[in-house]
């Protein structure tokens, strides 16, 4: 769960936030016209996107492009907590803030790789010391106004450049001005095992909540509750067949934040407990 939260807002989007986090907790994934950097000052956090998995340990970043997907934070010690620096890049703010002089790093490499999900950077000097200049703004939020954020906003940017990871920098920013198209299905599927509402999905594929239901109804024949619950369940009885994780890891992946509520829809749908359905399949 998320224990504290500071954030700051440029033209009424977040673009700086500052999280500390108790694990085990899943971090929502970017919308397809985001971009997303996430500096580590405590802790650890996994991520696994369809083509890369990495772990980024404290003082190192990652920056994912549109359209990543999966991120979760865990730990092997009890009630340890997280803590993370986040900047959102949304390409309407940088429209604004650069006017018609966009940096050439926005700008689409002559060779695209779609493979690119994401792109670590580690134990950078420069970077570190940038987000130790936002931990004093952080601490002092009396001394924000819209122009300093515009300044931080374009500082990351050029600092990122810098590293020595720039061209896959590149290859990730430059989407956002050039987005994938995702449809209702993909959103749906990639959100699964979030703990998000029904209204916050809706938000997700720019519907209203009715409107999201009924294209939820003509795609799947069913409620949004009703599938989700269905889905998040059967998953949690595959991963009780094939893995050895904790059945609280189990449930949590996909997507059930209460173990007994868990127990409780699992033995409705499969007539049995969860660990007797995992001693049952063993046993086969």
């Amino acid at each position: 769960m998320i224990v504290e939260r500071k954030r700051y807002e440029l033209f009424g989007k977040k673009i700086f936030e500052k999280l500390l986090i108790q694990s085990p907790f899943k971090i929502p994934n970017p919308m397809p016209d985001e971009a997303c950097f996430l500096y580590m000052l405590q802790g650890q956090i996994n991520y696994d996107t369809p083509n890369q998995k990495v772990i980024i340990p404290q003082n190192d970043a990652v920056l994912l492009k549109c359209g990543s997907y999966f991120s979760q934070i865990k730990s092997t010690v009890k009630a340890q907590k997280h803590e993370i620096v986040v900047i959102h890049f949304h390409p309407e703010i940088l429209r604004k803030i650069y006017d018609t002089d966009l940096p050439k790093v926005f700008q689409q490499p002559i060779i695209v790789d779609s493979n690119i999900d994401l792109s670590t950077i580690n134990n950078d000097f420069l970077i570190e010391k940038y987000i130790e200049s936002l931990l004093f703004y952080f601490d002092n939020p009396s001394l924000i106004s819209e122009d300093l954020l515009i300044i931080k906003l374009k500082e990351i940017i050029l600092l990122l450049c810098q590293t020595k990871n720039a061209p896959l920098i590149q290859q990730i920013l430059s989407q956002l001005f050039s987005p994938s198209s995702y449809s209702f299905k993909q959103i749906i599927e990639s959100n699964l095992y979030y703990h998000f509402t029904t209204e916050e999905l809706a938000e997700m594929t720019n519907l209203s909540l009715s409107s999201f239901k009924r294209e939820f109804k003509k795609n799947y024949n069913d409620t949004p509750a009703n599938y989700i619950r269905n889905k998040r369940l059967e998953k949690a009885a595959e991963l009780l067949r094939i893995s050895g994780e904790r059945i609280t890891d189990i449930a949590f992946d996909c997507g059930f934040n209460d173990l007994a509520n868990f127990s409780k829809l699992f033995h409705d749908k499969f007539n049995n407990s969860p660990s007797n359905y995992r001693l049952d399949q063993i046993s086969k």
